[in-house]
C-alpha cells in the first residue's frame, strides 16, 4: 500500500486522538506506528503535515512503540530518516531529534546493547559541542536551534538515566565557558553534577577525575553506562523540597573527595552560580535547587558559594527565586543565613503580605512562607508547629485575620494567629492588653455571629466551621482556648440548629480534646429542648451522632416526648436512628420499653416493623453480635422501604455470606501407611479465621463421601498442622475434589467461600503390604505374581532412567513398597491399592538409557494407570 494522503492522514490522527485505546485495539492499530514512520520519508506528504506526524508520535509514544523492540526500530527509522533530508532549512530535524529521544527513553530501549542508542548519543553531543557534523545537518541558520534541542534531549536522557553523562562533565563545563551562560547547557551541566555525586557517594568513590575530563574520551564515547546503571533511582530534578537527611546529608557524606577533586567542584559551582543571573527566573531557581542539592551534607564545600547570589536575591520580587532561597535556608540554615539575614527575610514577607493590591494567590503564597519559614535554630521537634522565633505580635499585627478578608486568607491568617497563641500565656501575664489570644475569640465569636443569621449564606456557616476546626487542630492542648470554644459552638447550635449537618462534620474530624467536650454540649442542648420544636428534625439528626450510655434517662425522657410529634415517615426515621444509636452504645432496659411503645404508637407500618426489629435485636443478641448486626448496611440505598434495605444489611452480618478466599489450600508430602490412602493438607490463611470447616466433595462416584474436616483457629504466618483427609475410593482411580471453606472472620461474621479444587493422582492412593517375615519376601512376591492370573493382566514397558539410575528412581518414588531389592540391577515392587486391587512390578537388567519393567495387576482398568504413572516417572528424572 502507497503512503497516505494528507486527508486520510487528518482523520485517522483525528480519530486517534479522540480515543487512542480504541484505535489501537482495532484493525487499524497496529499498523499505525509502521505507516507513521513510512510516510515520514513520502515526497507526497507536506512539511506541516509531517511535523504533526512526529508530534503525535511525541504524545503517545507508549501506544506506537509498546516494548522495546518496536522502541529501538522506531528510533533506528527516525535517524534514517533525519540523515536522508536534503541539506536545505527544514522544519523536521528537530522534531525528528526529539522524536528519537522520546521513542528510545519511553519503550525503555535506551542502553549500551542498543544501536540507536550508539547512534543518537554521540549525534546529540555533537550537536550540543557544536561540532561540524557534515552538510547532512542543514545550513548553519539552523545549528543554534539544533544546538539547543539537543541540550534539552541530553537533559532529558540524563533525568530518566542519572549518571549517563557522568562521563561529560569536563567536555560539559569547558562548553559551558566557551559558549557562555547558555541556559538549556547550564542547566545540564548542573543536572548531570548532582547526579554524578550521589550516584559516587552512594558507592563510596570520589570524582574520578570527571570534571576534568575533555573532548579525549569523544572517540571512544564518554557515556559512562556503569555510573548510568548505579543511578537507576529515579531522581526528581524538579522537585521543591530536598530528600530527608538520612538520604540527602548522610548519603553525600560519604563521598571522598581528594584536594584537587573538591577544588574542581568548587569552581564548576562558582562558575555555574557567576553566571546565573543570565537565566530566567524560574531556570535560576532550578539551578539553585540543583546545585544546592550536589552540595549539602558534602564534607569540605561549605555553602559559602551561595553567599553572592544570596544577597542578589534577598530583594528579589520573583516568588520562584524567593521559595528557591527559602529552599537553601531549609538545607544550609545558618551555615549561609546569618540571624540578621533571617530577621530581613521574615520582615520582608510580613510586609509583602500586607500590600494592599497583592493578588490572593500571591498573598496566600506569602501567608504560606511565614507558616513554613525554615528557621536557623527551631524550637522543640520538627514534626511540631510553630512560628518563627523572630516573629512577634508586633511584626504581625498587620496580618490579623479580619472578618473582610477573603476565606482561604482569613484562614491562612488565622493559621498564623493560632501559632502566635502557643506563646501567648507568658505574654498575658505580662499585662499585655488584646493579646493574640484575646484577638482569637473575638474573631471566633464574629464568625460565630455570622453563621448564625437565619438568611445568610452557607459560605459563612462553612467559613466559621473550618476556622473552628483550625483552631482545634492548632490549639488541641491549650485547654483556654478549647474551652469558649465549645461553649461559643454550643450556643451556636442552640441559636441555628440547622447547622446540625456542619456539627456533625466537624464531630468526625476533630481530635478527642474537642470532640469530648463538644459532643457532652451538643447533647445537653439537644435534651434541654422542647419535644415539639419546629427544629425537631436537626435535633433528633444531631442526638444520632451524640448520643451514648451517658444520660441515659435525659435522652430516653427527649425521645418519648419527641415520639408525639413525630407524624411523618422521616422524622419517624430520624427518631428510630437515635435508638439505633442507642441500641449500639450498649443502653438497655428503658430502650426496651421505649421501642415496646413505639412499636404501638407509630403510625407508618415501616416505623413499627423498625421499632420492632430492634428490640427483638435489643431481646436476643449479645453485645458483640448486636454491634455487628447494627454496623454499616451494605444494601444500596434506593429501596422502597428503608426496613428492607436495613434488613439486608442485618442478613451480612447474621446470615452466611459469600467472600473471597482468605484460605490457601495445597496437598503436602503423601505417606504410604495404615488402612486407607491419606491426604496431607497444608492450610495458609492471609487474615485471621476461627472455627474453619473445609467440605469437600468428590466429582463422580468413584471414592465414597468424604468428612468434614476442623481446625479452631488458623492466624497468618503461623505454623499449623497438616490436616488429614481419609480417601475411601471406590475403585483405585485419580480424582478430584471440590472444597467448600466455611469460617468466621474476627468480626463475627460467618462466611463461606470456594476453594481451587484438589487434585488426587494415582500414586496418591498407593499402600504398602504387610511386611512378610524375614526370609520369605521372595516366596511372598512370587506368591502375589502368580495370584494376579488368569483374571488379572500382565504387561510389559520401557522406562527411560534419568541421570540417577533406577536406584534413585526407586528410592525417591517406590521405596515404600520395595519387597526385595537387589540393588542396583533388581527390584520387585508390590503395591496394594484400595479397595481390593494390587499392582506388581519386576524392574531387572537396567541399561545405560532405561530399564524394562515387567507388570501384573489383578484389576484390568489399573493398567493404563499405571503405564502412564511409570513413564511419568521417568519423565520426573
Amino acid at each position: 500500500m502507497g503512503p497516505f494522503s494528507r486527508e486520510t492522514w487528518a482523520q485517522r490522527l483525528g480519530t486517534f486522538r479522540a480515543s487512542p485505546s480504541a484505535f489501537m485495539a482495532g484493525p487499524e492499530g497496529e499498523d499505525l506506528g509502521r505507516d507513521l514512520l513510512s510516510d515520514l520519508r513520502s515526497e507526497k506528504l507536506s512539511e506541516p503535515m509531517k511535523v504533526a506526524l512526529l508530534a503525535l508520535s511525541l504524545e503517545y509514544p507508549a501506544q506506537l512503540w509498546p516494548d522495546a523492540p518496536a522502541a529501538e526500530a522506531a528510533a533506528t527509522s527516525l535517524l534514517d530518516t533525519l540523515v536522508l533530508l536534503p541539506p536545505r532549512p527544514s522544519a523536521l530535524r528537530r522534531p525528528l531529534l526529539l522524536a528519537a529521544t522520546t521513542a528510545l527513553v519511553a519503550g525503555g530501549a535506551l542502553s549500551p546493547a542498543s544501536g540507536a542508542s550508539g547512534r543518537l548519543l554521540p549525534l546529540l553531543l555533537g550537536l550540543a559541542s557544536g561540532r561540524d557534523l557534515g552538510r547532512s545537518f542543514g545550513p548553519a541558520s539552523e545549528q543554534r536551534p539544533l544546538q539547543a534541542t539537543a541540550w534539552e534531549c541530553l537533559r532529558e536522557l540524563e533525568s530518566c538515566r542519572p549518571g549517563l553523562l557522568g562521563g561529560c562533565l569536563g567536555l560539559l563545563r569547558a562548553l559551558l565557558g566557551r559558549e557562555g551562560p547558555a541556559q538549556p547547557l547550564s542547566l545540564l551541566l548542573a543536572l548531570a553534577l548532582r547526579n554524578a555525586l550521589v550516584i559516587q557517594a552512594r558507592a563510596g568513590a570520589g570524582l574520578q577525575g570527571l570534571l576534568t575530563a575533555g573532548d579525549s574520551s569523544m572517540e571512544g564515547g564518554p557515556w559512562n553506562w556503569t555510573l548510568a546503571e548505579e543511578g537507576e533511582v529515579h531522581l526528581q530534578p524538579q522537585a521543591p523540597s530536598w530528600p530527608a537527611a538520612e538520604e540527602g546529608e548522610c548519603g553525600l557524606a560519604a563521598l571522598e573527595l581528594s584536594p584537587e577533586e573538591a577544588r574542581e567542584l568548587r569552581a564548576t559551582v562558582a562558575q555555574l552560580l557567576d553566571s546565573s543571573y543570565l537565566l530566567t527566573p524560574v531556570a535560576q531557581a532550578q539551578l539553585l535547587w540543583l546545585l544546592g542539592w550536589a552540595l549539602r551534607g558534602l564534607r569540605g564545600q561549605p555553602p559559602v558559594l551561595f553567599k553572592p547570589q544570596l544577597v542578589r536575591l534577598l530583594g528579589t520580587a520573583q516568588l520562584t527565586l524567593l521559595h528557591a532561597m527559602l529552599a537553601l535556608k531549609a538545607a544550609f540554615g545558618e551555615a549561609l543565613f546569618t540571624a540578621q539575614d533571617e530577621a530581613l527575610l521574615l520582615r520582608r514577607l510580613t510586609l509583602a503580605a500586607q500590600h494592599p493590591a497583592l493578588p490572593l494567590p500571591i498573598h496566600l503564597f506569602y501567608l504560606h512562607c511565614l507558616l513554613n519559614f525554615p528557621e536557623n535554630w527551631p524550637l522543640g521537634p520538627t514534626d511540631e508547629e510553630a512560628a518563627p522565633l523572630l516573629l512577634g505580635s508586633q511584626l504581625c499585627r498587620g496580618l490579623l485575620p479580619s472578618l473582610l478578608n477573603e476565606p482561604m486568607a482569613l484562614l491562612a491568617r488565622l493559621h498564623l494567629l493560632c501559632l502566635l497563641c502557643v506563646e501567648d500565656e507568658e505574654k498575658e501575664e505580662k499585662g499585655q492588653d488584646r493579646s493574640p489570644r484575646h484577638y482569637l475569640e473575638e474573631l471566633l465569636a464574629g464568625l460565630r455571629q455570622r453563621a448564625a443569621l437565619d438568611d445568610g449564606p452557607r459560605a459563612l456557616a462553612t467559613l466559621c466551621f473550618q476556622a473552628s476546626y483550625l483552631v482545634a487542630h492548632c490549639l488541641a492542648g491549650q485547654p483556654v482556648v478549647l474551652t469558649p470554644l465549645t461553649q461559643g459552638l454550643a450556643q451556636l447550635y442552640r441559636t441555628r440548629p440547622a447547622l446540625a449537618p456542619h456539627f456533625v462534620d466537624l464531630l468526625d474530624q476533630v481530635g478527642p480534646e474537642l470532640q469530648e467536650p463538644l459532643r457532652v454540649a451538643l447533647r445537653q442542648e439537644v435534651v434541654s429542648r422542647p419535644g415539639r420544636e419546629e427544629a425537631l428534625r436537626w435535633h433528633l439528626q444531631m442526638l444520632a451522632r451524640v448520643a451514648d450510655g451517658d444520660a441515659q434517662s435525659a435522652t430516653l425522657s427527649f425521645l418519648r416526648a419527641a415520639a408525639t410529634h413525630c407524624k411523618d415517615w422521616g422524622l419517624q426515621q430520624a427518631l428510630l436512628r437515635v435508638c439505633r444509636a442507642l441500641l449500639r452504645a450498649g443502653v438497655g432496659g428503658g430502650l426496651a420499653d421505649l421501642l415496646q411503645a413505639l412499636a404501638r404508637q407509630l403510625e407508618d407500618p415501616d416505623g413499627q416493623d423498625h421499632a420492632r426489629l430492634y428490640y427483638i435485636l435489643l431481646a436476643h443478641l449479645a453485645g458483640p453480635k448486636l454491634g455487628v448486626a447494627l454496623g454499616p448496611s451494605l444494601a444500596a440505598p434506593a429501596l422502597a422501604s428503608s426496613l428492607v434495605a436495613e434488613n439486608q444489611g442485618f442478613a451480612a452480618a447474621l446470615m452466611v455470606q459469600e467472600a473471597p478466599a482468605p484460605v490457601r489450600l495445597s496437598v503436602g508430602p503423601r505417606r504410604a501407611e495404615g488402612p486407607v490412602p491419606v491426604l496431607r493438607l497444608q492450610v495458609e490463611v492471609l487474615e485471621p479465621v476461627y472455627s474453619l470447616e473445609l467440605r469437600f466433595r468428590v466429582e463422580g462416584q468413584v471414592y465414597a463421601p468424604l468428612g468434614a474436616v476442623h481446625m479452631p483457629c488458623l492466624c497468618p504466618g503461623r505454623p499449623t498442622r497438616p490436616l488429614l483427609l481419609p480417601l475411601q475410593p471406590r475403585r483405585p482411580a485419580p480424582a478430584k475434589l471440590t472444597v467448600r471453606a466455611l469460617y468466621t472472620t474476627p468480626s463475627g461474621l460467618t462466611c463461606h467461600t470456594h476453594l481451587p479444587p484438589l487434585l488426587v493422582t494415582f500414586a496418591d492412593l498407593f499402600l504398602p503390604f504387610p511386611r512378610p517375615p524375614e526370609g520369605a519376601q521372595l516366596d511372598f512376591f512370587e506368591e502375589l505374581w502368580g495370584s494376579c492370573l488368569p483374571k488379572g493382566t500382565e504387561s510389559r514397558l520401557w522406562c527411560p532412567l534419568g541421570p540417577g539410575g533406577l536406584e534413585a528412581l526407586v528410592s525417591h518414588h517406590l521405596e515404600s513398597f520395595v519387597v526385595v531389592a537387589q540393588p542396583p540391577v533388581s527390584y520387585l515392587v508390590a503395591i496394594r491399592l484400595p479397595p481390593d486391587s494390587r499392582l506388581l512390578l519386576r524392574l531387572e537388567a537396567a541399561q545405560a538409557d532405561g530399564v524394562p519393567v515387567a507388570l501384573r495387576t489383578d484389576d484390568w482398568a489399573v493398567l493404563p494407570l499405571a503405564g502412564d504413572y511409570l513413564r511419568g516417572l521417568s519423565a520426573d528424572g
